[in-house]
């Protein structure tokens, strides 16, 4: 098959692709360089899928399209995007991979081919199917994570326009957006895609309740609005007085948040009171805790409602310090103060680990912040994995809230939420787990079930004559769900069906 495709002068752009570049020059200076592979890619996917349209009647285009737009909200690079306009083309048209390693790259028919093999899956089959088409989706990104980033995109405006299609493919999707791809990107820590995402699926799945809160919002949008401005007015004239310069703004939760608030409070919309989330973006890690400390000037601060992530920052990378505070009138404000980085890596996620340019230099950061996903994929090549514990392990892994505790030494601990005296015993070490035989907790002595909070400070007793008791398996299996890391008890049960 031959392709015509125009030589690359900007007098023969067509408007989209313009959009497409202005939108890259915004974050990628060099960009240049890369229009020919770019504007080849653009053509490439436009004859592609030529005559081909979507249910809603526009042509199929715009959604290869509007993937490639989404990523350059991420700063991706021109190799993603380009992978992002051709993600479709395999699937939908009669080009084969080979052919699009041939025009473009094998990096690009990669990628092309993990986002393909991902959108084969579907997440609502029982839980030994469910285990598979995990294991095929993290085995297919392990090797480049950009595979992911892509199928994030690419949902993300399936999400936009899910209304055109059926009734129960409208749910089967949304279902599997809020089950999967949300909690994988918050994982990755991609808030911005994962709280639309969130806040789509919620349209689709429960339409009352977002239509309810869209107009209790609407109705007080007004009357808010003018709540954050003065309220952030307050705060940008205290900070320039001590000499910060910030970046103010506040917003609204996203309603998926607010209907989740609702649920655990057990409470109406009336009396839901933080509602409001305030974020304060400067310059260096200093003026975050500066203004920190003249906000608290200005405004009561709630202190169990204090949490510092820049000191102990999240497992998926995430910086910031938060603080409720009770502003004008009496609301609960959340406050968020972060550098401009942490802000971006907030939003963003693994995506601003990308580099623009091509480089085989190591990025240390980006194997942190997916080592969970490797770990993972060690598991799934493990002869010993079996479906159960390894929907228990990306459970836990994917929807995971973190507390952080202490050891005597006062060394910081990461634990799931709900974790217990004897999870953190087998997280400072297998040995002190399988040998522990009390523990204290902020120097009262507990039981081994206690459940823990952040703040903490946990030392375990331990005796060389003890070994793990059966009655251990209860604080893991407590009311039948698997509450906790299993990694740990995984190897414990082991340990004991051995009789070692």
């Amino acid at each position: 098959m031959t392709w015509t495709l125009t030589e690359a002068n900007p007098k023969n752009y067509p408007r989209k692709f313009l959009v497409l570049l202005d939108a890259v020059r915004q974050y990628n200076d060099n960009i240049d360089n890369d229009i020919p592979l770019l504007w080849k890619a653009f053509q490439f996917a436009q004859n592609a899928h030529m005559g081909q349209f979507r249910r809603s009647g526009e042509p199929y285009f715009e959604h290869v399209y509007n993937t490639a737009l989404i990523l350059t909200d991420l700063s991706m690079d021109t190799i993603t995007l380009c992978a992002a306009l051709l993600h479709d083309v395999v699937e939908d048209t009669a080009i084969s991979e080979e052919i699009i390693a041939e025009e473009f790259s094998p990096t690009i028919a990669f990628l092309v081919k993990g986002v393909t093999k991902i959108g084969g899956i579907k997440f609502n089959s029982e839980q030994e199917q469910q285990a598979e088409n995990f294991r095929k989706m993290l085995l297919g990104v392990a090797e480049d994570i950009r595979v992911l980033i892509i199928k994030f995109a690419d949902r993300l405006h399936n999400m936009r326009t899910l209304g055109s299609l059926p009734l129960v493919k409208q749910r089967r999707i949304a279902i599997e957006t809020r089950d999967v791809y949300a909690p994988l990107a918050h994982r990755l820590g991609m808030y911005r895609l994962k709280m639309e995402m969130e806040d789509l699926a919620l349209k689709y799945l429960e339409p009352r309740i977002f239509n309810f809160l869209e107009k209790k919002i609407s109705a007080k949008r007004e009357e808010l609005e003018a709540y954050i401005n003065n309220f952030t007015g307050l705060i940008d004239k205290k900070l320039r007085e001590n000499g910060i310069e910030a970046v103010i703004f506040g917003r609204l939760k996203h309603f998926y948040s607010i209907y989740n608030k609702m649920k655990k409070q057990n409470k109406p919309f009336e009396e839901i009171y933080d509602v409001l989330a305030i974020r304060v973006i400067v310059n260096t890690v200093a003026e975050c805790y500066g203004s920190l400390g003249y906000i608290h000037q200005l405004f009561k601060p709630i202190p169990e409602r204090f949490r510092d992530f820049i000191a102990n920052a999240k497992s998926n990378g995430y910086q910031s310090v938060h603080s409720t505070v009770i502003g004008p009138g009496g609301k609960l404000i959340e406050i968020q103060i972060r550098t401009h980085e942490m802000h971006k890596k907030a939003e963003v996620g693994i995506a601003a680990h990308w580099k623009y340019k091509e480089s085989k230099d190591n990025d240390d950061s980006l194997d942190k912040h997916i080592q969970w996903l490797r770990d993972l994929v060690d598991m799934l090549k493990s002869d010993s994995a079996n479906e159960s514990d390894f929907m228990e392990t990306l459970k836990i892994d994917l929807f995971k809230d973190e507390i952080f505790v202490f050891t005597p030494k006062g060394d910081l601990i990461s634990l799931p939420k709900g974790s217990t005296a004897l999870d953190f015993a087998f997280a400072v070490h297998t040995e002190i787990g399988l040998r522990c035989i009390g523990a204290k907790v902020n120097a009262k002595i507990v039981p081994l079930n206690t459940e823990l909070s952040s703040g903490d400070q946990i030392e375990i007793i331990t005796s060389a004559n003890h070994s793990p008791s059966y009655n251990w398996l209860k604080y893991v299996c407590g009311n039948g769900t698997m509450k906790w890391d299993i990694r740990p008890w995984i190897f414990f049960i082991r340990l004991w069906e051995r009789g070692t």
